[in-house]
């Protein structure tokens, strides 16, 4: 059960009371939703032609020093909605056409997501897409809402977790609900190549730092019927990266040899990205569209 005054949903365990946005993610009880709309530059099992219904809610569990949506993660940026207005904005995505509703950043606002999805009822998929630092218990309570898990494992190393997300207990957490995700949705299910439910486990190569990847992929320890792997190239300098030592894109060495790792573990049924896809033109702007 929730406890406005003592939020516990993330790892962080800060207890903080949520009227008065305290916590490290700096929300309140109020929504607060950046952008919604419908978004191309997901896998393409999420996109698909149509787009992903996706909401950018504000504020962040981990605000990594180089998040591309460093405006919304670490300065908040957005507008406050109730959960009948979140419902709404379900609603209206899906008459626009969406695959699936996308939450992006979801973790700090779950059971008024909860709320409004009970009262949308949409039926479509509806996609829990998080930064891996999640609460197996919390992914365990508010696991029904949710047809698509779409989830990140960053790093391995305690020490790259704490530089960079301020989080050195990343790993274990992210393994920890991945694991939980997995075992949620099952093996993932598709219609017509766009899916229907599963979990997919992202991994960015960050530049630099490819033996970390190939750590990570080495310690994923789930059936690999479970879930599937996107292995990303679209490292772009945002935020604070550059004067924390992340001011490049990662090399077409970095990539293809976690790529040949990735192969050599069986993991030959997922994603793996073009260099090309390293641009900014794909961050979309946080104008607050749709809300």
């Amino acid at each position: 059960m929730f406890d406005v005054r003592s939020c516990r949903l993330c790892p962080r365990q800060c207890g903080a009371d949520r009227s008065t946005g305290s916590g490290f993610c700096g929300a309140t009880d109020k929504i607060k939703i950046a952008r919604a709309g419908l978004h191309f530059w997901e896998e393409p099992c999420i996109s698909g032609e149509n787009g992903s219904g996706t909401v950018f809610f504000s504020g962040c569990t981990m605000k990594c020093a180089y998040c591309q949506n460093y405006e919304i993660s670490h300065e908040n940026f957005g507008k406050t909605v109730t959960a009948q207005r979140l419902a709404e904005i379900f609603n209206e995505l899906q008459e626009k056409g969406a695959h699936n509703i996308n939450l992006v950043t979801p973790t700090h606002y779950l059971p008024w997501i909860a709320e409004a999805l009970e009262v949308a009822k949409p039926k479509i998929p509806v996609v829990y897409n998080c930064g891996g630092y999640e609460n197996r218990e919390t992914i365990r309570e508010y696991g029904r809402y949710f047809d698509i898990f779409l989830t990140d494992i960053k790093y391995y190393s305690e020490e790259l977790s704490a530089k960079y997300s301020k989080a050195p207990d990343y790993f274990r957490f992210a393994l920890e609900s991945a694991r939980e995700m997995a075992e949620i949705t099952g093996e993932p299910v598709f219609e017509d190549g766009i899916m229907k439910r599963g979990t997919i486990i992202r991994h960015l190569v960050l530049p630099g730092y490819r033996q970390d990847s190939i750590d990570v992929l080495r310690h994923i320890d789930i059936p690999k019927e479970k879930f599937i792997l996107s292995l990303m190239s679209q490292f772009t300098p945002k935020g604070e990266a550059e004067k924390m030592g992340l001011g490049r894109r990662i090399t077409t060495f970095e990539y293809n040899s976690v790529v040949d790792e990735a192969l050599s573990l069986g993991f030959d049924t997922g994603y793996m990205q073009e260099k090309s896809s390293a641009n900014e033109e794909f961050i979309p702007p946080f104008d607050l569209t749709g809300v």
